[in-house]
């Protein structure tokens, strides 16, 4: 295993975002559509904030109740995407190696990282990646 690997092998590049202007709505379908569970919210090329699926869940009833998806849209309808995300999350370089990452992880217990490289998104890093990467070494 390479002591100072970068995450930037490990990373996803095609990231899935939403504008900070957009519905919460759409926040939710992205999530589904593309079974992802975090997505940076952007104003332009800059990372404002990330919203993941457990902050939707904390919101919405459908997951614990069957029956109440128009409770969920309501409640989707009467928030916005500002008032939901984690404001100025966190950001790591490409450059950051996967071990201050996995530091990172377990000490602030983040489970995704945007990757942002002189103020633009290039990325985002997630413990699954991690997971991942590191059953790699034992093939």
């Amino acid at each position: 295993m390479k002591k100072r690997e970068p995450i930037s092998h490990i990373m996803t590049t095609s990231v899935v975002t939403v504008n900070q202007n957009d519905e919460l709505k759409e926040v939710v379908e992205k999530l589904k559509s593309n079974s992802i569970r975090h997505i940076p919210v952007v104003n332009g090329n800059e990372v404002v904030g990330i919203i993941s699926r457990s902050d939707i869940n904390r919101l919405t009833f459908g997951a614990l109740f069957e029956g109440q998806q128009g409770v969920d849209d309501a409640i989707l309808e009467m928030l916005s995407i500002a008032q939901i995300m984690t404001h100025k999350p966190k950001t790591v370089s490409p450059e950051t190696s996967i071990r201050e990452l996995v530091e990172i992880f377990a000490k602030e217990e983040f489970h995704a990282l945007p990757v942002v490289d002189k103020g633009i998104l290039k990325g985002i890093v997630t413990t699954t990646d991690v997971m991942r990467y590191f059953l790699e070494q034992y093939d």
